[in-house]
């Protein structure tokens, strides 16, 4: 019997795979920090079993997938290579894994998250469908047709996966501690493209996408009048957003989205071609995008007395503006308050004058002490660089949330890729409502 084990088991694309191997009736356990992540209450609902780091975990009867955040070093990796077990890095892996389905590679800057999530929820509505997200959520279903996942380009990882489809979001620079520019990502995303067999979905109001050759069709999303589907339109309420969509200039259909801003529009755009494109019956898709309930850490919201907590990932300069401009259609009578806490010092200097920019939209700012990668722990760059960009921003510290409470009525947004989260926690602990 083999056994899979996961190093680093609690990230999030390691989760989501444990627990679409453990669906597919596989042996899986894993081992990480003792540190609690959000990633992890899936694994203990199926009862995967999670150890603290030890090269006595590993044994003859294993295949070992590495988590790419760990080295060749690391005590579990060398005690598989001494016992002459597999190791597969997790992106090798899923490379494999994936050829046994129809495949749908979701990638691109933003978005990618949510749109693996609600293409996942809208195919599952048509047929056996089995997916991993990057929120940490994954799902195996026996005998399943497709295969929707995530698809991350940093370090050039997605280069692992020959899918059947993708969809590409968009093409921005970030990740600036391994890409050096944007022509450096879209040489990534370019090579990616050649590596599709059946299909491309791309948006087509992105200037770099316009530029993406292939060996497969390119079938184009957006609001622009050249997309094969175009949203037109567009109606937005503070229930959501309803649009029509038009195949190349012909009306098709009309759908509902219970979801704000032009992203969730496109998003939206972008699952529509693609179940088209696999002939999904459109009943099919107007119900189940009605019925999305969202994916982890992506516009969360929480009732507070009488404030509204939003938990959300935005660590872009570009995924902070969307974020604001989705909370001031849903709340458009409310103050909207962003809690930011930037997510590496790389990102955070190559882009700071953007920073500035994206979070000035909100009607207060405070900013939380710059968040390290495992990559990089300090940088010459400190939290008061992007403070002195925005007018009347202040900082906040951990022991200081209850300063939050003077925004009575108010939206308040928390974003960030690190641990933001402990800042909402803290918040909600000191306030009795």
């Amino acid at each position: 019997m083999t056994i899979y084990h996961f190093v680093g088991i609690k990230g999030t694309g390691m989760s989501a795979l444990a627990q679409v191997l453990h669906d597919m009736k596989c042996v899986v356990q894993g081992s990480d920090y003792d540190k609690r992540f959000f990633t992890q209450e899936a694994l203990e609902e199926r009862g995967i079993p999670i150890f603290p780091f030890s090269a006595q975990n590993i044994q003859k009867n294993m295949v070992v997938i590495a988590g790419n955040a760990f080295p060749d070093t690391h005590e579990e990796i060398v005690a598989a290579r001494d016992l002459g077990v597999p190791v597969i890095r997790y992106h090798q892996f899923l490379g494999e894994f994936l050829q046994k389905f129809t495949s749908i590679a979701v990638t691109g800057a933003h978005g990618k998250t949510s749109t693996t999530g609600l293409l996942a929820h809208v195919m599952q509505g048509a047929e056996p469908t089995s997916y991993l997200i990057g929120d940490g959520s994954g799902k195996g279903r026996e005998g399943s047709k497709y295969f929707v996942f995530e698809a991350c380009e940093y370090r050039r990882h997605f280069l692992a996966y020959s899918p059947d489809y993708a969809i590409m979001t968009n093409i921005d620079f970030d990740h600036p501690d391994y890409f050096a520019n944007i022509e450096d990502v879209f040489s990534a995303f370019q090579q990616m493209a050649w590596q599709v067999k059946k299909g491309i979905i791309a948006c087509g109001d992105d200037e770099y996408l316009q530029k993406i050759q292939a060996k497969v069709p390119v079938v184009f999303y957006g609001f622009g009048e050249d997309n094969d589907f175009q949203a037109r339109n567009m109606v937005k309420t503070q229930e959501g957003t309803s649009f029509d969509v038009f195949v190349r200039h012909t009306f098709f259909a009309s759908f509902h989205i219970p979801r704000y801003g032009d992203h969730n529009v496109l998003n939206a755009l972008a699952v529509i071609a693609l179940c088209h494109y696999e002939g999904i019956d459109v009943s099919i898709i107007q119900e189940r995008l009605k019925t999305f309930p969202g994916v982890k850490r992506r516009f969360h919201e929480k009732l507070f007395g009488s404030q509204v907590l939003i938990d959300d990932y935005a660590h872009h300069p570009t995924e902070i503006r969307a974020t604001i401009e989705a909370a001031r259609q849903k709340y458009p009578d409310r103050q909207i308050v962003a809690i930011f806490q930037p997510h590496t010092y790389t990102r955070t200097q190559t882009f700071l004058h953007e920073f500035a920019q994206s979070l000035s939209l909100a009607d207060a700012v405070y900013l939380c002490d710059i968040f390290g990668s495992a990559r990089e722990h300090q940088g010459k760059l400190s939290i008061e660089d992007l403070r002195a960009k925005i007018d009347g921003a202040n900082l906040l510290h951990e022991e200081q949330v209850d300063v939050l409470k003077q925004h009575e009525h108010a939206v308040l947004i928390f974003m960030g890729a690190g641990d933001i989260q402990k800042f909402q926690q803290k918040y909600e602990q000191s306030v009795h409502v």
